[in-house]
């Protein structure tokens, strides 16, 4: 940034703070200067002519003025907005102002489709205010469709793009017959987005080979214009038939920036790692104690095992993670790759790792009947289940068997009448059903805490030989599951304790409360269900509150309503240097540590713990430690994020494979969202539909607080249970359109399990 952008932000900083007060171009400079001071590079004498000079070209630029008198304000106060511009299908579009104008302009800036002036989805912009919001007008919405704008909000006009945000656009090409019997067709794209209204032509030239109907990446190399809406681009890559699975399957991961292959160097350096010999010097060698891992039929990287021990006063138990910074080692090739993944990304029909098989299967993965190295948490718990002590170490271990929760699960209902039991012998009768004990007493200590109990249903999909989904089915999660989960929630709480409390840096996994307007929105929903809300109006809002709301709405059969809400309400879990509460947990230190070949901060923190057990975390050491904590807390949330997105999108694009085959079948849903233009549907398959408020019979309102659409006696809510049919499935836009087959919504007549359906981020072991 050179010195007049750095003049001009402390500029915009400036005059945008709600106490500035206005002043001469002269006194506002001097002011600038006591801020900034020595970070300008200049002595005063310097400084000044050019932070006058800034000013003079801000206020012609409208990012600042004069006031009446003559003194300098922010261009905002005039009616000169900055901010980003959100298009909408229909051609207009809103501004949401820059957060420095947040006292100003609370609500976002409606901007009509014949004053965008140009400007893209995501651009940032200037907009002149051209009519101020009016409180007596309304906005409607009905059966036949709903107003262009909601015109309680001010007007404004782009006067001018700042940034652009979108260099490439994805869509199918077309083309459009000559006009003339000599002339040329006319290529274009039409984006898959459909925030962006603006066509992209293509030059013959610039086709690079791409065919009409393919789905198609094109760099945009000319922009629209206010006169001129056509933006002008070339073709940069070409992903096939644009109505094709592997077509639209390689846009999301591209959407997404999924790294999908290894270089040359990396696959080689993990290879030679991976064939490095064992050796138990220096570690604790546990290979003759009872140690097996519990995971999925098709999970190949075994990232986990555990062992449990009956202690005079409790348990020890054992969990014990593959020491996967053993191979991975600081700076390397395999490093940067797995720190710019972030994590591995998990889709229906495949797995793209963090890192190359031949650690992610291989030489990490904690495989039955071979010696592995680990990282082993030795957690002391007494009968209570509170965690007396932690210590972690560098072991060596081998694997009992390779657990598989269908299994273990087939021999706890069945015991020694099941098929498996044989290859399970060794844990029973003594270490499995033990195990159990521990689970049981761990898991009524975390709902006795207030831990919010947040169970989604997550779709299995059953694919044919082609990798087309022929079926979906619900995955079910048994006490095995649930066991597995509550021993890593409780290593994860155990080693950031014992960082934080050694004072060692530390990846942590942090969930903060509630904003005060989420809760307050859950509030007056819980309130409309005739819930007892008391718990809300504590002076510390904790996690045991509103667990108490829900468990009262379990009783009475309105979990399912109230849980979509409270997901809704509840902050974004993220990673963080910084240690603080995991709301949801209701725990006060929580990192990831269990899950190293699939997650950089798990990765992360092994390589802080190791240092710490050789003793080189020095204060040089402690120092570089802590900003590769911060470094790497922010490049994991933001490569889970992406995950997460490619997953659902994936998902998404599956289901509409599915449901396409289906077209006009009818099912029996409940009403999962409720919105200004209809309600979503989810069938008992996991699959969600939109019936469009277009297509109900009637004069419909939305509610926002009861989230219900209502016309007269007739009334849509959160889970009620309703038939519909299958009207569209749109393999470009990942949407599944419904209808209503019945008009009057059936109450559901099921108990609250089969209703407990919720639509946050999936609650597994490798996201919380």
């Amino acid at each position: 940034m050179n010195i007049n952008e750095t003049i001009r932000e402390a500029l915009l900083d400036f005059t945008a703070d709600k106490g500035y007060n206005a002043c001469t171009a002269e006194e506002l400079a001097a002011q600038i200067y006591a801020q900034l001071g020595e970070r300008c590079g200049m002595c005063e004498e310097e400084f000044y002519p050019v932070c006058e000079e800034t000013i003079t070209a801000m206020c012609d630029a409208k990012e600042l003025g004069k006031s009446g008198r003559g003194n300098i304000v922010c261009g905002a106060q005039l009616g000169y907005v900055i901010g980003t511009f959100r298009a909408n299908a229909k051609g207009f579009g809103f501004l949401t102002p820059d957060t420095r104008y947040a006292y100003l302009y609370e609500e976002d800036l409606f901007i009509g489709s014949d004053s965008t002036g140009g400007a893209m989805n995501g651009d940032t912009v200037m907009v002149r205010i051209t009519e101020r919001r009016q409180s007596d007008r309304r906005s409607y919405r009905h059966g036949n469709g709903r107003n262009d704008r909601d015109a309680k909000n001010a007007e404004a006009s782009v006067i001018r793009i700042i940034q652009r945000a979108m260099t490439h656009v994805i869509g199918t090409l077309y083309a459009e017959p000559p006009h003339t019997r000599k002339g040329a067709p006319r290529y274009y794209i039409e984006p898959d987005n459909m925030k962006i209204t603006n066509t992209v032509n293509i030059p013959a030239k610039d086709l690079a080979g791409a065919a009409v109907g393919d789905k198609v990446e094109a760099e945009i190399i000319k922009y629209p214009k206010p006169d001129y809406p056509d933006a002008l681009g070339r073709i940069s890559y070409i992903f096939g038939d644009t109505l094709s699975r592997h077509a639209n399957y390689e846009v999301i991961l591209r959407e997404n920036r999924i790294r999908s292959e290894f270089s040359p160097e990396v696959i080689g350096e993990a290879e030679r790692e991976s064939a490095k010999p064992l050796s138990p010097d220096g570690r604790l060698d546990l290979r003759d104690k009872i140690i097996f891992t519990i995971d999925s039929a098709e999970a190949k990287d075994l990232d986990d095992a555990i062992s449990l021990e009956k202690t005079d006063d409790g348990w020890l138990l054992g969990v014990h993670i593959a020491d996967v910074s053993e191979y991975v080692k600081e700076g390397s090739a395999l490093d940067t790759e797995a720190f710019l993944r972030g994590t591995s990304v998990y889709f229906a029909d495949k797995v793209v790792p963090m890192l190359p098989k031949a650690l992610s299967n291989g030489s990490c993965s904690l495989n039955g009947g071979e010696d592995r190295y680990a990282l082993s948490a030795l957690i002391h718990l007494d009968q209570k289940g509170n965690i007396t002590s932690c210590e972690c170490r560098e072991s060596l271990i081998h694997s009992k068997v390779r657990g598989v929760y269908a299994e273990l699960n087939d021999i706890l209902a069945k015991g020694e009448a099941s098929a498996y039991y044989e290859k399970y012998r060794i844990l029973f009768p003594e270490v499995y059903p033990e195990m159990v004990r521990l689970y049981e007493i761990l898991d009524q200590k975390n709902r006795a805490k207030g831990a919010l109990e947040l169970e989604t249903a997550e779709p299995k999909f059953v694919l044919d030989e082609e990798g087309y989904p022929i079926d979906i089915i619900k995955r079910e999660r048994g006490l095995s599951e649930c066991m597995i989960e509550q021993f890593m929630l409780c290593a994860n709480e155990a080693v950031a304790s014992w960082l934080y409390h050694m004072h060692m840096p530390c990846v942590y996994r942090v969930h903060e409360e509630p904003p005060a307007d989420k809760i307050q929105t859950f509030s007056e929903f819980a309130y409309n269900l005739n819930l007892d809300i008391k718990p809300l109006k504590s002076k510390q809002l904790r996690p045991i509150h509103m667990q108490t709301i829900m468990n009262e709405a379990k009783e009475r059969g309105l979990d399912s309503i109230l849980s979509t809400v409270m997901l809704r309400s509840l902050s974004k879990a993220k990673y963080s240097r910084t240690q603080g509460i995991h709301f949801g947990l209701a725990t006060e230190f929580y990192c990831h540590f269990t899950s190293p070949i699939r997650r950089y901060p798990d990765l992360s923190v092994h390589r802080i713990v190791k240092m710490v057990l050789r003793g080189q975390m020095h204060e040089a050491n402690a120092k570089r430690m802590e900003a590769f904590a911060e470094k790497s807390a922010v490049q994991s949330t933001e490569c889970e994020i992406r995950a997460m997105t490619a997953e659902r999108a994936i998902e998404d694009l599956y289901k509409v494979l599915y449901m396409q085959s289906h077209i006009g079948e009818e099912y029996e849903g409940v009403i999962s969202s409720v919105t200004s233009f209809g309600f979503f549907v989810e069938l008992d398959n996991t699959c969600e539909g939109l019936v469009p408020i277009q297509s109900l019979d009637g004069y419909f309102v939305f509610q926002e607080k009861s989230l219900s659409l209502s016309c007269g006696l007739q009334q849509y809510k959160l889970g009620q249970h309703v038939r519909v049919s299958i009207e569209k499935a749109d393999v470009i836009t990942r949407k599944i359109d419904m209808a209503l087959v019945d008009d009057n919504a059936k109450e559901s007549k099921k108990s609250s399990k089969s209703q407990n359906f919720s639509y946050g981020e999936v609650r597994s072991s490798r996201r919380r």
